[in-house]
């Protein structure tokens, strides 16, 4: 099995299966205008830790010194229906785990690995929907080909309605220099706002609806999603038992002929949650270890985070995230954050002869309530944290860089390297230096 090589080993075969493909349809047949359109990526990361201060450990801890790695293979398959109309299916082919199983750091160092994993490849569809734009007026503007995307023209006065099972974060909450880890930062924290507690299974998606009216300078987004059918799931509870509310709104701008953009994200889970100071004081009252799912009611989770990205020069960007989610109930669906700030930067490598080569760096506070710090010392386990206790807490800081080389004009080598300080809001672990490679292709 692929955890039993060696890491050159891994990274050879890696090379060779992601390449094998590289005979099928090509960037012109796939990008070229007409009724179906086919793309398709493959992504490996290999990820390490360091060895680092570990006097004690609990079930979702960190382990120095562990490696790990995951692949995916992805099809994007598009059909126009009638006019405006897409429906696009996602099927995909998994491997792999990430550090701990996912476990040990609430800002996640790799974006690429789900709360599952199995060391044989499996079958999923993590897409199948339903896209439907409504020009506003005769205005045009040019759309380029991609990935879940037809080529083509629309009008920037639009409406947009997608339905059917997608990830919350294809539609809101994007960002062009940190929002896909198979191309840009690796972190949970940098790719999405680490408060937005958005609806989605294990792997990260859900089944909804979500409607969006552009309309000159401003967007409004609204969704309507399934929550799973308890916390951090593979199972969603369907026919909207349990539901997330988001809504968005965007500005775009120009500062001195650049362009930017603003985001106000909102959210509200509505589910069966537990609040964290009553599962303390039950264990407390009864002698027995904590357990939130006793003390699990239909409740309400609230959070809002604000995104901007700028262009700084053509080949420099920079993006800011800072968010805040309510701390008194367990985090539902993505990770246990109450507070995060993020700032990085994003170079094109023009500078130095390299135009399709990206160098980033991005720096992540994220920190946690007093109740949440209550829950863990008591031995609470979050959905990626829990040391078994917590006497010493602290924010979660996390610097992040890569350099993204482009060996052809669609395969990437990037080398990544995170350095995180208080694993898991524990002044006791750490600081802890994660390493990583990954490999991208696509057509």
């Amino acid at each position: 099995m692929l955890r039993k090589l060696s890491f050159p080993a891994r990274l050879r075969l890696a090379a060779v299966l992601l390449g094998y493909g590289i005979g099928a349809p090509d960037g012109d047949a796939a990008d070229a205008p007409g009724r179906f359109s086919i793309h398709w990526q493959a992504t490996y990361v290999e990820q390490e830790t360091s060895g680092f201060r570990a006097p004690y450990s609990g079930a979702n801890s960190l382990s120095p010194r562990m490696g790990r790695e995951t692949t995916d293979v992805t099809l994007y398959l598009g059909a126009r229906l009638w006019p405006g109309a897409e429906l696009w299916i996602n099927p995909e082919i998994d491997q792999g785990f990430g550090l701990d199983n996912t476990l040990g750091v609430a800002g996640f160092p790799s974006g690429e690995a789900y709360k599952v994993g199995k060391n044989k490849p499996y079958l999923r569809l993590p897409r199948l929907f339903v896209r439907q734009t409504v020009d506003l007026d005769d205005t045009r503007e040019a759309v380029e080909g991609s990935a879940n995307q037809f080529e083509g023209q629309r009008s920037p006065n639009r409406l947009v309605f997608t339905v059917g099972k997608f990830a919350v974060g294809d539609v809101f909450d994007t960002n062009q220099y940190a929002h896909d880890p198979r191309v840009d930062f690796l972190n949970w924290a940098a790719v999405d706002a680490g408060t937005f507690d958005y609806a989605a299974d294990a792997w990260g998606y859900t089944v909804g609806a979500a409607v969006e009216w552009y309309q000159g300078p401003w967007t409004l987004r609204g969704g309507l999603f399934d929550l799973s059918d308890v916390p951090n799931s593979e199972h969603l509870d369907p026919g909207l038992h349990e539901f997330e509310l988001t809504a968005e709104l965007e500005k775009r701008h120009e500062i001195r002929g650049a362009p930017g953009r603003l985001l106000l994200t909102v959210f509200d889970n509505r589910g069966r949650m537990g609040r964290l100071d009553d599962a303390v004081q039950l264990a407390q009252r009864t002698g027995t270890p904590v357990d939130i799912a006793a003390v699990r009611s239909y409740r309400s989770r609230l959070g809002a985070s604000l995104g901007f990205e700028q262009q700084l020069a053509s080949d420099l960007g920079m993006f800011a995230r800072v968010g805040k989610a309510a701390g008194n109930v367990e985090a539902f669906e993505f990770t246990d954050i109450d507070r995060t700030v993020s700032v990085g930067l994003s170079l094109k490598g023009p500078r130095w002869g390299r135009s399709h080569d990206t160098v980033g760096l991005a720096v992540i506070v994220n920190g946690i309530s007093a109740a949440r710090e209550r829950y863990l010392n008591a031995g609470g386990l979050g959905i990626l944290v829990g040391d078994g206790q917590l006497p010493h807490p602290g924010p979660e800081r996390i610097v992040e860089g890569y350099y993204d080389v482009a060996v052809l004009q669609q395969v990437h080598l990037t080398l990544d390297y995170q350095w995180v300080d208080n694993p898991a809001y524990n002044r006791d672990r750490g600081p802890v230096s994660i390493g990583a490679v990954r490999l991208h292709v696509q057509f």
